[in-house]
């Protein structure tokens, strides 16, 4: 993930019982600071984010297998250019808000919205930040280059090229915020946890699918996002939200509020 997609917003804290809409926080908890105009701060410090350059292995190296599997994986990707899927790629791109959290609202089975559930709004921006700026200790390190700039392709995103070829591929932000939302929600919504951590997988995937990280960043990309997903359990601020974006869940279910966008052809 490049730093233009660190898109980080503020998730307001919720009161109300499971039959009427939450309502409007006023908390302190909901002036969460930017870290540049429009990008809110995450939950970690900066210094307290996993370090993924210390736990993650070297990606692969010219002339190994784990090269020549990420070779031929991408070969099965590049296949798919012109497709639905190719397309749905796409689509996972943006990550700005607002926009952003209608990513798994389709799994999820209900409406998210900064005005309906305020406090899983702020937790996917905050969590969205933490987990693409814990990449970068090893993306800054080993600035792999991108299977675009090896084979030719082309990409999802053309006009997103340029700016890629400057941040490193390994591991992949995209792949560490799908994984890492896939977890926080599945553990918000056990009943429909198979399906959220489906879509949270095929987010990673979709990276490949673009023909802009191998599969070994994607992969790599997780580790991170379980990683951060620990962190932030561990974190008083966080448990707060998570426990308020619980509740704002249960009452979304109770009053039957449908995703805001059509879900017939999200992956």
């Amino acid at each position: 993930m490049s730093r233009r997609y660190l898109i980080a917003l503020a998730l307001l804290m919720v009161q109300g019982c499971a039959s009427v809409a939450p309502e409007p926080d006023t908390s302190t908890r909901a002036m969460v600071p930017e870290i540049r105009p429009g990008v809110l701060a995450g939950y970690i410090a900066p210094s307290a984010l996993p370090n993924a350059l210390a736990f993650l292995p070297p990606p692969p190296a010219e002339g190994s297998a784990a090269m020549a599997a990420d070779r031929a994986a991408s070969e099965t990707f590049l296949a798919m250019q012109g497709s639905e899927r190719f397309e749905q790629a796409a689509r996972d791109v943006d990550l700005t808000f607002p926009g952003a959290e209608t990513k798994f609202q389709c799994q999820l089975g209900t409406r998210v919205s900064e005005a309906e559930t305020p406090a899983l709004y702020r937790m996917l921006r905050r969590s969205m930040v933490d987990a693409g700026l814990a990449t970068y200790s090893a993306k800054n390190e080993y600035k792999r280059a991108r299977p675009f700039m090896a084979n030719g392709r082309p990409t999802c995103t053309p006009e997103t090229e340029a700016m890629l070829r400057e941040d490193g591929s390994y591991p992949s932000g995209h792949s560490a915020l799908g994984w890492a939302w896939g977890l926080l929600l599945s553990s918000l919504a056990p009943e429909q946890s198979s399906a959220l951590l489906a879509r949270g997988w095929a987010f990673g995937q979709s990276r490949a699918v673009c023909n802009v990280h191998w599969q070994s960043d994607v992969d790599a990309g997780r580790l991170v996002a379980a990683a951060v997903v620990a962190k932030l359990h561990t974190l008083d601020t966080f448990r707060q939200d998570f426990e308020a974006a619980r509740a704002e869940l249960e009452s979304a279910y109770a009053r039957g509020l449908e995703p805001a966008i059509g879900c017939d052809q999200v992956d």
